[in-house]
């Protein structure tokens, strides 16, 4: 065996130390990545991001309201009374016909039960 300067004894013993560091953590990157692949985790990095900007931003607008709502109350009344109708326009629209068809005046000259007058032949001019 060949004498070795102690220098190159101690960076030998760092750098198996580091290795073996290295490769128990590759060994559980390995397991974590089979429990889980890396698409999912990208994915659920993007999603968690996504949703926190879109509560924040959620919350920046509600305050907004808030605060516009409280000079506005009236307007506001009348938006979700008129959403309200507009949801509702069907049932309206059909209570409306039924009103209109069931207000038509019958005409009580003609008879309803008698057969209709026949047809004159010949030319009419």
């Amino acid at each position: 065996m060949t004498l070795l300067p102690p220098r190159f004894i101690e960076d030998r013993a760092i750098r198996d130390a580091a290795r073996a560091v290295l490769t128990e953590d590759v060994e559980r990157l390995r397991d974590s990545l089979s429990q889980e692949g890396i698409a999912s985790r990208v994915s659920s990095g993007v999603t968690t991001t996504l949703s926190a900007r879109f509560r924040d931003g959620a919350r920046d607008v509600m305050s907004e309201i808030r605060e516009q709502a409280g000079e506005r109350k009236g307007l506001i009344a009348l938006l979700v009374g008129l959403f309200l109708l507009f949801l509702a326009r069907g049932p309206i629209f059909e209570r409306i016909e039924e009103l209109l068809d069931d207000s038509e005046p019958v005409d009580d000259d003609e008879d309803t039960d008698a057969p209709p007058a026949p047809a004159p032949e010949g030319d009419p001019a």
